[in-house]
């Protein structure tokens, strides 16, 4: 179990999504990086889409009441286990009676903590991600507050394994800094033009492109809304709701961008100028509030490209930690 001693700024629990629900108007929710979740779940034994502790700019403080198997991963909360550096995107071991301390975040926006075995929390429509506004899924619906005692899961023979070695010799890797530095480090977000792409007017076209926009402090897990120029549509008319995505560049009314992230809407009935690609996801979604990103126009294939490349890299990865895992059993 683990005991919330300061639950930080907004820390939930969050897996891969409640998928499968959206005809029914019910959202995805879920993490808001995968790409932490995914190797922080890997460096502890766990599937990949297993909860995580999602924490956003200032982290909790969690005593440890059970020995536990964590990996903590994404942005650099300054953490300390009793007082001593925590190190990040590696598995480790931490001793009932210890306490995980985070600060505010001095790199990026977003971390993950994976604890072996998961967290143990109903699913609802198959998933422990927490809906905030619908209070449901994760812990009691919320993000973590004050006194509260959340329960681990039973470790697999695989995260048991971990564990055991790593409790007896920490690990002295982690994933490489330039991995990580190269998925992260992207101001410029890759974009494919949106279904109503045409119908803005060209000036407005040209200036999504060349301009920098300021992430608003008027953002949360649903959008980020930048500031910037206006962008005028040349549409007349209400436009018929469609579906949007993570990513999703609406332009409403006022001609201020809003990209739609985790905790996004089913539906969106503003004109789309544009989709964020997918592999730069991680980057925008680790961005603080005033923090300023522009755009760059890319084509289907090339999205596409990119994706199987990230992926493709994300198996040598997969492959290079289980190279080390399984190099625990062989060491002293």
């Amino acid at each position: 179990m683990m005991k919330v001693v300061e639950p930080g700024l907004l820390s939930s629990i969050q897996d891969n999504g409640r998928r499968g629900h959206q005809e029914s108007g019910m959202i995805i929710s879920g993490v808001m990086d995968t790409f932490s979740l995914r190797i922080a779940n890997y460096l502890v034994g766990n599937e990949e889409g297993e909860a995580v502790l999602e924490i956003t700019l200032t982290g909790p403080t969690i005593e440890f009441q059970e020995d536990q198997l964590i990996a903590i991963c994404g942005a650099d909360f300054s953490a300390t286990i009793d007082d001593k550096p925590a190190p990040l995107w590696r598995p480790v071991a931490v001793k009932k009676g210890s306490t995980l301390h985070m600060k505010f975040s001095k790199v990026g926006c977003r971390g993950v903590i994976a604890v072996g075995g998961g967290f143990s929390v109903p699913e609802v429509l198959g998933s422990k991600s927490t809906y905030l506004r619908a209070e449901i899924g994760g812990f009691e619906g919320r993000g973590l507050e004050k006194e509260d005692i959340i329960r681990i899961g039973e470790r697999s023979s695989s995260s048991q394994r971990i564990f055991e070695r790593v409790l007896k010799k920490p690990v002295d890797w982690s994933v490489s800094g330039a991995y990580t530095h190269d998925v992260y480090s992207r101001s410029v977000m890759r974009v494919i033009p949106g279904k109503q792409y045409e119908d803005f007017t060209e000036e407005s076209r040209a200036c999504f492109f060349d301009q920098d926009f300021k992430i608003s402090k008027q953002s949360d897990r649903m959008g980020f809304r930048l500031d910037g120029e206006n962008l005028e549509c040349g549409l007349n008319g209400d436009m018929l709701s469609e579906g949007v995505a993570f990513g999703t560049v609406q332009v409403p009314a006022d001609g201020q961008p809003i990209i739609l992230l985790a905790d996004r809407q089913t539906l969106g009935g503003y004109p789309k100028i544009g989709q964020v690609a997918s592999v730069d996801l991680p980057a925008l979604i680790q961005k603080k509030p005033g923090e300023a990103i522009s755009f760059e126009e890319i084509s289907i294939q090339q999205a596409q490209d990119l994706f199987k490349k990230r992926e493709k890299e994300w198996q040598e990865l997969k492959w290079m930690i289980n190279m080390k895992l399984e190099g625990l059993d062989g060491e002293d």
